[in-house]
């Protein structure tokens, strides 16, 4: 497909993987719209001058979501559906020669970081806009502000300082700017990621720093909930507690992956932390935050993971009863400390047979937790709407990772506007709701 310069070029990108990718391509397509590009996130059908997919190479199943997606639309590109198909992102970071080798149909192949290199490649002029500007592909009531790239952390099961380098933060007052602009264009909840927010600002004040930058955001205008996602529990900033205690503007609530509980294998992961300390840690955060919830994410099949370390961790999942939890089953990566070190002994079937009972504890902890919950009123905000209802969230729970409020329609609600609710009824994941 040839470009017709006269009229402008159609860019879609298709992101793979997690929120911090997400914000990666929400900047580059501001980029592209100030070339002057008509842009797209994850449009379906046939036309576009140029396609990215913006791929996740963290663990197999996402790798294979990324090459099946970018083989899609390579037999696009091959039957002369689209233009030029780019490869940008952790997948091709890490595997760009065998990119480039299997997939003749893709025209760029670049890594992270990539909008340079597509600049020049599509002979793109005038990409320049203000510092922080984003193109949202979320609703535009919420957005996820990455306040820190790369990790130093040893984890031994863990690429992402490998494909992502080491900890980067940025600088409060670009934060500050970014959540402004963020406010200004009327997103109302901001997400903090970050490969590890726990060690924001040591490497820019010679301190942690996650206090610092949660009071200045909670002076934006505009701004109502913000949300605190991956925090690591070794040396995680007690700071942050007494301001999450004290300012309403700051969910109670906290992304904070503790992996296991067993000193066997949190040694074997290389965590920084045992068992003694991580639930001191959770006793801690609790005691400090009355009312918090905690999400947390579990890896079964771990080199080493024996069946009392399994039985341990099932165990502290009924007693820790976290109110929001994830588990993954472990992927033996090349280029990490486990794959080069460690046995991959726990069979793939024994690792998901894991997965399966873990959440199946959670799930009794979750339908108890919105059980209590019915009868009292809650603050949520309206995320979309459905023929019969709304989908709404609390405080409680993240976009797209956790549990929803479904609003039975009996007035109309505005899109993005906070609602306070009367809860009616709870199942395992999700809550029912009307408006007071």
């Amino acid at each position: 497909m040839t470009q017709n310069r006269s009229i402008p070029m159609r860019v879609n990108i298709i992101t793979m993987g997690c929120s911090k990718n997400l914000v990666d391509s929400e900047s580059m397509m501001a980029r592209f719209a100030a070339a002057g590009c008509e842009v797209y996130f994850d449009a379906a059908g046939a036309g576009f001058d140029v396609v990215i997919i913006n791929t996740c190479g963290f663990i197999h199943d996402a790798k294979q979501e990324s090459v099946d997606m970018i083989l899609e639309y390579a037999e696009a590109r091959k039957r002369g559906e689209m233009g030029k198909l780019c490869i940008t992102g952790c997948l091709s970071e890490r595997y760009r020669e065998e990119l480039i080798r299997e997939i003749p149909e893709a025209d760029i192949v670049l890594g992270c970081d990539a909008f340079e290199g597509l600049k020049r490649e599509l002979s793109l002029t005038g990409a320049c806009c203000t510092p922080g500007e984003r193109l949202l592909s979320t609703p535009s009531h919420y957005a996820y502000l990455k306040i820190s790239e790369g990790c130093d952390r040893k984890c031994s099961f863990c690429i992402i300082p490998a494909i992502r380098g080491k900890h980067i933060s940025r600088p409060v007052e670009s934060l500050v700017n970014e959540g402004s602009l963020l406010a200004q264009k009327g997103v109302k909840e901001i997400i903090l990621v970050a490969q590890d927010l726990s060690s924001y600002g040591s490497d820019l004040y010679n301190r942690v720093a996650l206090d610092k930058l949660l009071m200045k955001l909670t002076e934006i205008n505009g701004l109502e909930w913000i949300r605190l996602h991956y925090a690591y529990p070794a040396g995680f900033p007690d700071k942050v507690l007494e301001i999450m205690a004290g300012n309403k503007k700051i969910c109670r609530y906290l992304d904070i992956p503790l992996q296991h509980i067993s000193d066997n294998v949190l040694k074997k992961m290389r965590r920084g932390i045992n068992k003694q300390k991580t639930l001191e840690l959770i006793d801690r955060i609790r005691n400090k935050v009355p009312g918090i919830v905690l999400r947390t994410t579990l890896l079964t099949g771990h080199p080493g993971e024996t069946v009392h370390d399994f039985e341990e961790l099932k165990d502290f999942v009924r007693s820790a009863r976290f109110e929001r939890l994830g588990v993954f089953p472990y992927s033996h990566e090349e280029g990490t400390w486990a794959y080069d070190n460690l046995s991959d002994d726990v069979h793939d079937s024994e690792k998901e047979r894991r997965v399966a009972e873990i959440m199946e504890i959670q799930k009794e902890v979750s339908a108890g937790f919105n059980n209590r919950l019915t009868g009292t009123e809650i603050k949520a905000i309206i995320d979309s709407e459905e023929d019969e209802f709304y989908n709404g969230r609390t405080e409680f729970d993240s976009p797209e990772v956790d549990n929803g409020v479904l609003i039975k329609k009996s007035k109309q609600l505005v899109i993005g506007s906070f609602v306070n609710l009367k809860i009616t009824g709870s199942d395992d994941y999700d809550l029912y709701a009307r408006p007071v």
